[in-house]
This record gives C-alpha cells, structure tokens and sequence, in this order.
C-alpha cells in the first residue's frame, strides 16, 4: 500500500481498495478490530490483519486521495446480484435480518457508485445488503 500511496502522493487521482471485512470494528469505540477477535477464523487471520496495515498506511498520509471498501462478511462471487446495497462505517454492521452478506456483483456497483460521486474520499466505508 505504501508503494502505491507514493506513486499517488500529490495527484489528483483517487485510490479505491478492495478492502475486508476483518478489518472492521467491533463497536463505535474503534479499538477492536474484527480480526483480533478469538472467534475470527485463523485462515483469514493474514489477509485481515494485512489488509488493516495497509489501511493504516493510508489513514497516515494526507497527500492521498483514496476510499477503503471494506464488504461484507459473507462476501461470496457466485451469489446473484440483488442490485441494491447499503452503505456503512468503520463498524461491523448486519442488515435487518440480521446478517452481513453482498455478491461480487452487487459490491462492483457499489464501487463504481463510489468511484462516481466521491461522496467518501480519505474515508473507509463497508457495503452489504439491504
């Protein structure tokens, strides 16, 4: 994340990341990160625990423009797009069903939307279903 930050420094291009759920917050206190938890599964443990680093990296510079997608928990590339979504914070966040799903597909549209209206730059966001 720190090589594309410097290649980023000071442009008027915007950094999307295709972040995790790992990395989202237990609680509005923002200490407990979901992948220090003791029941996060161990097999995602690296890429969550990376992709909080290179969040980090991010959060640190002030000569970046960039938004952090962080998507769903249960965040599966065959399900069918739904075509809508709902847009969240730093916190880990379930719909009124109580679950945190989204497709590949409905998490595209919801980047693009991102990429279109810059309505988060410097910020991270998470995206699931309605």
């Amino acid at each position: 994340m720190e090589h594309l930050a410097n290649i980023l420094a000071n442009k008027n291009t915007r950094l999307l990341v295709v972040g995790g759920a790992g990395s989202l917050y237990t609680d509005e206190s923002l200490t407990t990160q979901l992948f220090t938890t003791p029941d996060f599964p161990t097999d995602y443990y690296p890429i969550a625990s990376n992709a909080a680093k290179g969040l980090d990296v991010l959060r640190k510079r002030n000569d970046v423009k960039w938004t952090y997608v962080s998507p769903a928990a249960e965040f599966e590339y065959d399900w069918e797009r739904k075509g809508e979504y709902q847009l969240a914070g730093e916190v880990f966040t379930v719909n009124a069903e109580g679950k945190s799903e989204l497709s590949y597909a409905d998490y595209a549209i919801a980047m693009v939307d991102e990429a279109e209206k810059g309505n988060h730059i410097n910020q991270r966001i998470s995206v699931l279903w309605k």
